[in-house]
Protein backbone atom coordinates (compact mmCIF):
# COMPACT_ATOMS: atom_id res chain seq x y z
CA UNK A 1 0.00 0.00 0.00
CA UNK A 2 1.29 3.46 -0.84
CA UNK A 3 -0.20 6.53 0.79
CA UNK A 4 -0.79 8.64 -2.19
CA UNK A 5 -1.31 6.95 -5.45
CA UNK A 6 -3.05 4.39 -7.49
CA UNK A 7 -0.91 2.27 -9.83
CA UNK A 8 1.17 4.41 -12.06
CA UNK A 9 1.52 4.89 -15.71
CA UNK A 10 4.35 5.94 -18.02
CA UNK A 11 5.39 9.54 -17.97
CA UNK A 12 6.67 11.55 -20.92
CA UNK A 13 10.19 10.97 -19.50
CA UNK A 14 9.86 7.25 -19.00
CA UNK A 15 8.53 4.25 -20.84
CA UNK A 16 5.55 2.25 -19.64
CA UNK A 17 7.97 -0.12 -18.03
CA UNK A 18 9.13 2.53 -15.61
CA UNK A 19 5.76 3.64 -14.36
CA UNK A 20 5.77 4.74 -10.71
CA UNK A 21 3.51 3.87 -7.82
CA UNK A 22 2.38 5.88 -4.88
CA UNK A 23 2.13 5.02 -1.27
CA UNK A 24 -1.54 4.32 -1.55
CA UNK A 25 -1.55 2.41 -4.74
CA UNK A 26 -1.90 -1.30 -4.56
CA UNK A 27 -1.35 -3.87 -7.28
CA UNK A 28 -4.18 -6.10 -8.33
CA UNK A 29 -2.28 -9.33 -7.82
CA UNK A 30 -0.95 -10.11 -4.37
CA UNK A 31 1.68 -7.89 -2.95
CA UNK A 32 4.88 -9.24 -1.60
CA UNK A 33 5.44 -11.09 1.57
CA UNK A 34 6.55 -8.67 4.20
CA UNK A 35 9.08 -8.96 6.98
CA UNK A 36 10.14 -12.19 8.54
CA UNK A 37 10.47 -14.04 11.79
CA UNK A 38 12.43 -12.27 14.44
CA UNK A 39 14.15 -15.05 16.25
CA UNK A 40 16.81 -17.33 15.01
CA UNK A 41 15.96 -20.92 14.28
CA UNK A 42 18.82 -23.18 15.35
CA UNK A 43 20.83 -24.52 12.45
CA UNK A 44 20.44 -28.06 13.72
CA UNK A 45 16.77 -27.86 12.88
CA UNK A 46 17.00 -25.60 9.83
CA UNK A 47 16.91 -28.46 7.34
CA UNK A 48 13.33 -29.32 8.21
CA UNK A 49 10.30 -27.15 7.51
CA UNK A 50 8.36 -27.18 10.74
CA UNK A 51 4.68 -26.45 11.21
CA UNK A 52 5.37 -25.05 14.65
CA UNK A 53 5.43 -21.33 15.31
CA UNK A 54 8.75 -19.58 14.76
CA UNK A 55 10.27 -18.73 18.16
CA UNK A 56 9.66 -15.17 19.29
CA UNK A 57 12.48 -13.05 20.71
CA UNK A 58 12.62 -12.07 24.33
CA UNK A 59 11.72 -8.42 24.83
CA UNK A 60 14.15 -6.30 26.83
CA UNK A 61 12.98 -5.50 30.33
CA UNK A 62 11.48 -2.02 30.75
CA UNK A 63 13.62 0.60 32.41
CA UNK A 64 12.67 3.70 34.34
CA UNK A 65 12.91 6.07 31.38
CA UNK A 66 10.58 8.89 30.53
CA UNK A 67 8.39 8.63 27.44
CA UNK A 68 6.78 11.29 25.32
CA UNK A 69 3.39 9.65 25.82
CA UNK A 70 1.23 10.26 28.83
CA UNK A 71 -0.20 6.77 29.14
CA UNK A 72 1.12 3.28 28.41
CA UNK A 73 -0.17 1.38 25.43
CA UNK A 74 -1.70 -2.08 25.40
CA UNK A 75 0.80 -4.94 25.58
CA UNK A 76 2.82 -5.23 22.39
CA UNK A 77 1.92 -8.17 20.15
CA UNK A 78 4.16 -11.20 20.02
CA UNK A 79 6.30 -11.27 16.91
CA UNK A 80 6.89 -12.58 14.35
CA UNK A 81 3.35 -12.73 12.97
CA UNK A 82 1.72 -13.09 9.58
CA UNK A 83 -1.23 -11.00 8.43
CA UNK A 84 -3.16 -12.33 5.43
CA UNK A 85 -4.89 -9.16 4.29
CA UNK A 86 -6.92 -7.33 1.66
CA UNK A 87 -5.69 -4.04 0.23
CA UNK A 88 -8.10 -1.65 -1.48
CA UNK A 89 -7.48 1.60 -3.32
CA UNK A 90 -10.18 3.99 -4.42
CA UNK A 91 -9.12 6.94 -6.53
CA UNK A 92 -11.77 9.65 -6.78
CA UNK A 93 -10.09 12.39 -8.82
CA UNK A 94 -9.67 13.31 -11.57
CA UNK A 95 -11.31 10.02 -12.54
CA UNK A 96 -12.64 7.25 -10.34
CA UNK A 97 -10.59 4.06 -10.33
CA UNK A 98 -10.72 1.28 -7.77
CA UNK A 99 -8.74 -1.89 -7.24
CA UNK A 100 -8.48 -4.59 -4.62
CA UNK A 101 -6.14 -7.49 -3.98
CA UNK A 102 -5.23 -10.01 -1.33
CA UNK A 103 -1.73 -10.56 0.00
CA UNK A 104 0.07 -11.18 3.28
CA UNK A 105 2.40 -9.11 5.45
CA UNK A 106 4.88 -9.83 8.19
CA UNK A 107 5.13 -8.08 11.55
CA UNK A 108 8.62 -8.40 13.02
CA UNK A 109 11.08 -6.89 15.47
CA UNK A 110 13.92 -5.42 13.36
CA UNK A 111 16.27 -5.60 16.36
CA UNK A 112 16.48 -9.36 15.89
CA UNK A 113 16.80 -10.26 12.21
CA UNK A 114 15.10 -13.57 11.46
CA UNK A 115 16.75 -16.84 10.57
CA UNK A 116 14.12 -19.05 9.05
CA UNK A 117 14.63 -22.78 8.51
CA UNK A 118 16.98 -23.21 5.57
CA UNK A 119 14.29 -24.38 3.07
CA UNK A 120 12.24 -21.23 3.78
CA UNK A 121 14.94 -18.58 3.64
CA UNK A 122 14.28 -17.81 -0.02
CA UNK A 123 10.72 -16.84 0.96
CA UNK A 124 11.59 -14.06 3.41
CA UNK A 125 14.83 -12.14 3.81
CA UNK A 126 15.22 -8.74 5.44
CA UNK A 127 18.18 -6.63 4.38
CA UNK A 128 19.31 -3.28 5.75
CA UNK A 129 20.07 -2.16 2.17
CA UNK A 130 16.34 -2.21 1.43
CA UNK A 131 15.48 0.46 4.02
CA UNK A 132 16.32 4.11 4.75
CA UNK A 133 19.64 5.09 3.16
CA UNK A 134 20.58 1.46 2.58
CA UNK A 135 23.98 2.13 4.12
CA UNK A 136 23.33 1.35 7.79
CA UNK A 137 24.64 -1.94 9.24
CA UNK A 138 21.12 -2.98 10.25
CA UNK A 139 17.52 -1.92 9.75
CA UNK A 140 17.33 -0.75 13.36
CA UNK A 141 20.47 1.34 12.93
CA UNK A 142 18.95 3.01 9.88
CA UNK A 143 15.76 3.75 11.82
CA UNK A 144 17.66 5.14 14.81
CA UNK A 145 19.66 7.43 12.51
CA UNK A 146 16.47 8.72 10.92
CA UNK A 147 14.91 9.39 14.33
CA UNK A 148 18.07 11.08 15.59
CA UNK A 149 17.76 13.53 12.71
CA UNK A 150 14.43 14.55 14.22
CA UNK A 151 15.73 14.73 17.78
CA UNK A 152 14.03 11.50 18.88
CA UNK A 153 15.68 8.71 20.88
CA UNK A 154 14.04 5.42 21.76
CA UNK A 155 16.63 4.60 24.45
CA UNK A 156 16.56 0.95 23.46
CA UNK A 157 12.77 0.75 23.25
CA UNK A 158 11.08 -1.87 21.12
CA UNK A 159 10.17 -1.40 17.45
CA UNK A 160 7.54 -3.30 15.48
CA UNK A 161 7.98 -3.34 11.73
CA UNK A 162 5.35 -4.14 9.08
CA UNK A 163 6.99 -4.56 5.68
CA UNK A 164 7.69 -6.73 2.70
CA UNK A 165 10.64 -9.08 2.52
CA UNK A 166 12.89 -10.22 -0.25
CA UNK A 167 11.33 -13.26 -1.94
CA UNK A 168 13.67 -15.29 -4.15
CA UNK A 169 16.06 -12.34 -3.97
CA UNK A 170 13.60 -9.68 -5.19
CA UNK A 171 11.97 -6.98 -3.09
CA UNK A 172 9.54 -4.14 -3.63
CA UNK A 173 8.39 -2.18 -0.58
CA UNK A 174 5.70 0.41 -1.37
CA UNK A 175 5.18 1.09 2.35
CA UNK A 176 6.93 -0.03 5.52
CA UNK A 177 5.61 1.05 8.93
CA UNK A 178 7.61 1.19 12.16
CA UNK A 179 5.87 1.55 15.54
CA UNK A 180 8.54 2.99 17.82
CA UNK A 181 8.30 2.59 21.62
CA UNK A 182 10.28 3.89 24.54
CA UNK A 183 11.80 1.49 27.09
CA UNK A 184 8.61 1.75 29.17
CA UNK A 185 6.55 0.35 26.29
CA UNK A 186 4.84 3.61 25.37
CA UNK A 187 4.47 4.51 21.71
CA UNK A 188 6.66 7.50 20.88
CA UNK A 189 6.13 7.79 17.12
CA UNK A 190 5.44 5.94 13.89
CA UNK A 191 7.65 6.08 10.81
CA UNK A 192 6.15 5.53 7.37
CA UNK A 193 8.83 4.61 4.82
CA UNK A 194 7.65 4.98 1.23
CA UNK A 195 9.28 3.61 -1.91
CA UNK A 196 8.35 4.39 -5.51
CA UNK A 197 9.01 2.32 -8.62
CA UNK A 198 11.72 4.73 -9.74
CA UNK A 199 14.05 3.61 -6.95
CA UNK A 200 13.36 6.55 -4.64
CA UNK A 201 12.65 6.39 -0.89
CA UNK A 202 11.16 8.82 1.56
CA UNK A 203 10.33 8.52 5.26
CA UNK A 204 7.64 10.41 7.15
CA UNK A 205 7.71 10.92 10.89
CA UNK A 206 4.19 10.53 12.31
CA UNK A 207 2.97 11.49 15.77
CA UNK A 208 -0.42 9.75 16.03
CA UNK A 209 -3.14 10.90 18.39
CA UNK A 210 -4.98 8.60 20.80
CA UNK A 211 -7.01 7.16 17.91
CA UNK A 212 -3.85 6.31 15.95
CA UNK A 213 -4.36 9.09 13.39
CA UNK A 214 -1.62 11.39 12.08
CA UNK A 215 -1.20 13.93 9.28
CA UNK A 216 1.77 14.69 7.04
CA UNK A 217 2.31 16.94 4.04
CA UNK A 218 3.06 15.01 0.89
CA UNK A 219 6.77 15.46 0.07
CA UNK A 220 7.56 12.59 -2.28
CA UNK A 221 6.74 11.75 -5.91
CA UNK A 222 5.10 8.36 -6.09
CA UNK A 223 2.47 8.25 -8.82
CA UNK A 224 2.81 10.08 -12.15
CA UNK A 225 -0.88 10.97 -11.87
CA UNK A 226 -0.52 13.05 -8.70
CA UNK A 227 1.80 16.03 -8.24
CA UNK A 228 3.73 16.49 -5.02
CA UNK A 229 1.11 18.50 -3.18
CA UNK A 230 -1.65 18.02 -0.64
CA UNK A 231 -1.33 15.93 2.48
CA UNK A 232 -1.90 12.52 3.98
CA UNK A 233 -4.23 11.60 6.78
CA UNK A 234 -3.11 8.21 8.06
CA UNK A 235 -4.79 5.96 10.58
CA UNK A 236 -2.05 3.60 11.76
CA UNK A 237 -3.01 1.88 15.04
CA UNK A 238 -0.51 -0.80 16.12
CA UNK A 239 -1.54 -4.22 14.80
CA UNK A 240 -2.95 -6.72 17.25
CA UNK A 241 -5.40 -9.48 16.33
CA UNK A 242 -6.52 -7.23 13.50
CA UNK A 243 -4.54 -5.13 11.05
CA UNK A 244 -6.56 -2.01 10.21
CA UNK A 245 -4.77 0.78 8.30
CA UNK A 246 -6.21 3.68 6.30
CA UNK A 247 -4.43 6.33 4.25
CA UNK A 248 -6.21 9.30 2.69
CA UNK A 249 -4.64 11.71 0.23
CA UNK A 250 -6.32 15.12 0.46
CA UNK A 251 -5.66 17.77 -2.17
CA UNK A 252 -7.13 21.17 -2.86
CA UNK A 253 -10.74 20.52 -3.76
CA UNK A 254 -11.17 17.38 -1.67
CA UNK A 255 -10.09 13.81 -1.16
CA UNK A 256 -8.20 12.34 -4.09
CA UNK A 257 -7.51 8.79 -2.92
CA UNK A 258 -8.17 6.35 -0.09
CA UNK A 259 -6.24 3.15 0.58
CA UNK A 260 -6.96 0.56 3.24
CA UNK A 261 -5.29 -2.57 4.56
CA UNK A 262 -7.42 -5.05 6.51
CA UNK A 263 -6.04 -8.30 7.84
CA UNK A 264 -6.19 -10.91 10.59
CA UNK A 265 -3.22 -12.11 12.61
CA UNK A 266 -1.87 -15.63 12.13
CA UNK A 267 0.91 -17.40 13.98
CA UNK A 268 4.12 -17.31 11.95
CA UNK A 269 4.83 -20.97 11.35
CA UNK A 270 6.61 -22.76 8.55
CA UNK A 271 3.37 -24.31 7.36
CA UNK A 272 1.58 -20.94 7.37
CA UNK A 273 4.37 -19.29 5.41
CA UNK A 274 4.40 -22.08 2.83
CA UNK A 275 0.64 -21.85 2.36
CA UNK A 276 0.78 -18.12 1.82
CA UNK A 277 3.80 -18.32 -0.48
CA UNK A 278 2.03 -20.92 -2.61
CA UNK A 279 -1.11 -18.81 -2.68
CA UNK A 280 0.87 -15.67 -3.64
CA UNK A 281 3.98 -16.88 -5.50
CA UNK A 282 6.70 -14.35 -6.41
CA UNK A 283 4.48 -11.71 -4.84
CA UNK A 284 6.96 -8.76 -4.82
CA UNK A 285 7.70 -9.20 -8.52
CA UNK A 286 4.03 -9.61 -9.41
CA UNK A 287 3.10 -6.59 -7.30
CA UNK A 288 5.63 -4.41 -9.10
CA UNK A 289 4.43 -5.64 -12.49
CA UNK A 290 0.79 -5.08 -11.53
CA UNK A 291 1.49 -1.48 -10.52
CA UNK A 292 2.87 -0.81 -13.97
CA UNK A 293 -0.06 -2.62 -15.58
CA UNK A 294 -2.59 -0.44 -13.76
CA UNK A 295 -0.54 2.64 -14.55
CA UNK A 296 -0.69 1.84 -18.25
CA UNK A 297 -4.47 1.38 -18.01
CA UNK A 298 -4.86 4.77 -16.36
CA UNK A 299 -2.58 6.37 -18.93
CA UNK A 300 -4.58 4.89 -21.80
CA UNK A 301 -7.75 6.23 -20.20
CA UNK A 302 -6.38 9.70 -20.55
CA UNK A 303 -5.29 10.62 -17.03
CA UNK A 304 -2.90 13.56 -17.19
CA UNK A 305 0.68 12.74 -16.28
CA UNK A 306 2.50 14.96 -13.79
CA UNK A 307 6.21 15.67 -14.41
CA UNK A 308 8.67 14.11 -12.05
CA UNK A 309 10.77 16.40 -9.86
CA UNK A 310 14.52 16.25 -10.37
CA UNK A 311 15.10 14.54 -7.01
CA UNK A 312 12.59 11.71 -7.46
CA UNK A 313 15.40 9.15 -7.30
CA UNK A 314 16.91 10.48 -4.08
CA UNK A 315 17.80 7.34 -2.06
CA UNK A 316 16.40 8.77 1.15
CA UNK A 317 14.59 11.94 2.08
CA UNK A 318 13.22 12.70 5.52
CA UNK A 319 10.29 14.71 6.82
Amino acid sequence: MTPDATPTAPTPRASAATVSVSVDSAPEPPASAVSGAVDSVPEARSSAVSASTFPAPESPAPTASASTDSAPNAPAPVVPALYPCTITHVRTAPRRYALRHRTYLWLVDPDRPPRLPRPLRVLARFDARDHFTGEAPSIRAGLDAFLAGHGIRLDGGRVLMLTQARVFGYVFNPLTLYWCHGPDGRLRCVVAEVHNTYGGRHSYLLLPDAAGTARADKRFYVSPFFPVDGGYRMRVPPPDHRLDLTVHLDREGGRALTATVRGTRRAASGAALLRLALRHPFSPLLASAAIRFHGIRLYLRGLPVQPRPDDHRTPENVT
